[in-house]
């Protein structure tokens, strides 16, 4: 009964990721199959007969694909620099110095958390639209550039740096954005890898704004270049639109591969769950 219990938590897991992954394995099925087994429900991996190589030709060739996804980098890298360089410091005041009204400007942060961008979406755009910046990619961009998401998760990690190693930094003559950005920050790269990870998934897979503020197909995000080719392809044929798909999710899949033991280690250094 004992061995029975062990083995309960790891069926669970098993069980939270299959439900978790088998979007993706369908996904990844249909973008390989003929259009006659598009709506053949067998989680069979051989298709009777594989289309991939023409799925795959037409979803990267009769849209810009390749356009999309540079596009998706440019702003995606182009908001996390911004909100690194901002929030960072931000983070690294409240967490390690002490000044007058730090506690309200904390509760300030964690109340901007609740507060979505749909909210904010007609007065940034009327702002953009008067200033004529619709159609470029600051406004993709500028919305995003202040994180509270970043300066509360910065400074649950900053808040754990030993105060000692700061104040010896001080006395040889460090000055505060020497400590922050060569120290502090050094000593949390889990927390930027982990923030990176959120802040990369979360503006690669934003249609909300991109569709609002972008009408040119040059300048188009990869979930806006997606719903362009669903649109050329009058969503009939699913396994072109699901091999497109495929396309523009393996960044992200890769991007997480790639840092999962720093962000593991990030979210568990800062107490976020």
């Amino acid at each position: 009964m004992s061995g029975l219990k062990k083995y309960i938590p790891h069926a669970v897991l098993a069980v939270g990721a299959f439900i978790m992954l088998l979007p993706f394995y369908w996904m990844f099925l249909t973008s390989i199959r003929s259009a006659a087994e598009i709506f053949d429900v067998s989680l069979w991996p051989i298709p009777q007969e594989f289309s991939a190589a023409e799925n795959y030709s037409r979803a990267a060739g009769q849209v810009p694909m390749a356009r999309f996804m540079l596009n998706g980098v440019i702003v995606c890298f182009g908001i996390l620099f911004v909100q690194v360089v901002t929030a960072v410091p931000a983070a690294y005041a409240l967490a390690k110095l002490r000044f007058p009204g730090r506690r309200l400007f904390l509760v300030l942060v964690i109340a901007a958390l609740c507060v979505p961008i749909q909210a904010l979406a007609l007065p940034l755009f009327v702002g953009l639209a008067q200033a004529q910046l619709l159609n470029t990619y600051f406004a993709m961009m500028m919305p995003f550039f202040l994180s509270v998401f970043a300066i509360f998760l910065f400074n649950q990690s900053f808040r754990s740096y030993p105060s000692e190693i700061i104040e010896a930094a001080r006395m040889d003559g460090f000055s505060e954005l020497e400590i922050c950005w060569r120290l502090v920050l050094r000593g949390s790269l889990p927390s930027l890898a982990a923030f990176s990870v959120f802040s990369l998934v979360a503006h690669w897979n934003d249609l909300y704004w991109p569709m609002i503020v972008v009408t040119d197909t040059n300048l188009a995000p990869p979930p806006l270049g997606m719903l362009l080719f669903a649109d050329v392809e009058s969503g009939a044929n699913y396994g072109a639109i699901m091999a497109g798909a495929a396309i523009i999710t393996a960044p992200m899949v890769v991007c997480f591969l790639i840092a999962r033991k720093h962000f593991i280690a990030g979210i568990t250094m800062t107490g976020v769950k």
